[in-house]
C-alpha cells in the first residue's frame, strides 16, 4: 500500500499537512487541478500554483516554500526539488507490466547465444549466434538481435527493435519500440554516375543507463565505432549517423538530426529538429534550442539558436518581404555610402 508516509520516507522528505491523511492509500498520480482522494499530485512550475488552494489530492509534493499555501485537507511531502521526487515516485505507479523472465516458446535463439539469470524473451523474437545478454534483461515481442550483440544487465529491449551485428549496450538501458541500432552508415562513393557502397567496418558502443526512444536509428560507424556514452537520454525520432560521438548525461528531443563524425561533448542539451552538420566538435556544455541548425565547430560552451520563432501569419509575410529586399536596400547603402566618402560636391562659380 502507497501512502504519503510511506513516499516520505522513500524520500528523506519532511511530512507535514493533515496528519489524518498521511497514511491514507494513494491509487494514482494526478494533476493538481485534476486530484480526487486518493491522489497524489505535485507542484514544480509554479505556472499551476494558483491551482494548490482548491486541490483535492489527498497528498502533495512541493516546495518549503509554499506549505502554507496548501490545502489543509492534503498530506504534504515537503522536498526540495519536486520534480525529481515525482520521478522516483512515478514508479510505485507505473502499470507497464514487469518482466515474465521466461523465454517465449516461439522465440529463435541460437544454440550459443548466452543469456543470463532471470533473462526474459518475447514471442518471436530473434537472439542470434554469438548473442550475449546479461542477467534480468527483457527482450521484446518481435525484436531481433544479430549475430555478436552485447547487452548488459537489466537492459530492456522493447518490441520490435532491432539490433545489428556486434551492437554493444551496457547495463540498465531502454531501447523503446521500433528503434534500429548498427544500421549501416551512408557512406557511398561517386563512380561515373553511379555509386559505390562502402563497407560500414565499425559498430556502435552504448553505455551504462542509456535511454533510447522509439523509431530512434543510430548507424554503425564506417571504421571507428559509433559511441553513446553513459546517462545519454535520446528522444523520439533521432538519427545519429556513423563515427557520432555523444558524450555522457548529454539529452537530445525528437527528430534531430547529426551528421556522421560529429562530436557533442558531455552535458549537451540539443533541442527539438536541430540539425547538426557533419565533422565537427561541440563544446562540453553546449545548449541548442529548439531547430537549431549547426554548421561549425563551437569549443566555446553557450546557448545557441537559430530556428525563428513563430508569429502572425500578417507579419511573417511582411517580413519574407523585407528580407527579399535585402539586397536592393544593401546596393542603395553602398551607394549611398560611395557618395559620402567623396564628400560634398563643390558649389559652382557665379561666373560659370
Amino acid at each position: 500500500m502507497i501512502t504519503a508516509r510511506l513516499l516520505a520516507d522513500r524520500l528523506d522528505a519532511e511530512l507535514g499537512g493533515n496528519e489524518q491523511a498521511w497514511d491514507t492509500p494513494l491509487e494514482q498520480l494526478a494533476a493538481l487541478n485534476e486530484a480526487r482522494h486518493g491522489g497524489l499530485a505535485f507542484l514544480a512550475n509554479r505556472q499551476y500554483a494558483s491551482y494548490l488552494a482548491d486541490s483535492q489530492a489527498t497528498a502533495i509534493l512541493l516546495k518549503p516554500d509554499l506549505v502554507d499555501q496548501a490545502p489543509a485537507s492534503a498530506a504534504l511531502i515537503v522536498v526540495a526539488d519536486p520534480y525529481l521526487a515525482y520521478a522516483h515516485v512515478s514508479h510505485c505507479f507505473s502499470r507497464e507490466p514487469a518482466p515474465s523472465g521466461q523465454i517465449d516458446s516461439s522465440a529463435s535463439v541460437a544454440v550459443d547465444a548466452v543469456l543470463g539469470a532471470g533473462v526474459s524473451v518475447g514471442a518471436r523474437a530473434v537472439i542470434g549466434p554469438g548473442v550475449v545478454v546479461g542477467d534480468a534483461s527483457d527482450i521484446g515481442a518481435g525484436a531481433v538481435l544479430e549475430a555478436g550483440v552485447q547487452i548488459g544487465r537489466n537492459t530492456r529491449i522493447m518490441a520490435n527493435v532491432t539490433l545489428r551485428h556486434a551492437v554493444v549496450l551496457g547495463d540498465d538501458c531502454r531501447v523503446q519500440p521500433g528503434a534500429v541500432i548498427g544500421s549501416d552508415g551512408f557512406g557511398f562513393a561517386p563512380d561515373q554516375g553511379h555509386w559505390q557502397r562502402i563497407a560500414q567496418l565499425g559498430t556502435v558502443r552504448i553505455g551504462d543507463r542509456v535511454d533510447i526512444g522509439a523509431n530512434v536509428t543510430i548507424d554503425r560507424g564506417a571504421i571507428q565505432d559509433t559511441r553513446i556514452e553513459d546517462d545519454v537520454i535520446i528522444d523520439n525520432l533521432v538519427h545519429l549517423a556513423h563515427n557520432v560521438v555523444i558524450g555522457q548525461s548529454t539529452a537530445i528531443a525528437g527528430q534531430v538530426g547529426i551528421a556522421g563524425s560529429t562530436t557533442l561533448g558531455s552535458g549537451c542539451t540539443v533541442g527539438g529538429q536541430a540539425g547538426f552538420a557533419g565533422h565537427i566538435d561541440i563544446a562540453a556544455g553546449s545548449h541548442f534550442t529548439g531547430q537549431a541548425m549547426v554548421t561549425k565547430s563551437l569549443p566555446d560552451a553557450g546557448v545557441y539558436s537559430s530556428g525563428w520563432p513563430v508569429q502572425p501569419s500578417r507579419e511573417w509575410r511582411r517580413t519574407v518581404a523585407r528580407l527579399r529586399q535585402l539586397d536592393q536596400y544593401e546596393q542603395r547603402l553602398k551607394s549611398l555610402e560611395k557618395a559620402l566618402a567623396k564628400g560634398p560636391a563643390a558649389p559652382e562659380s557665379e561666373d560659370s
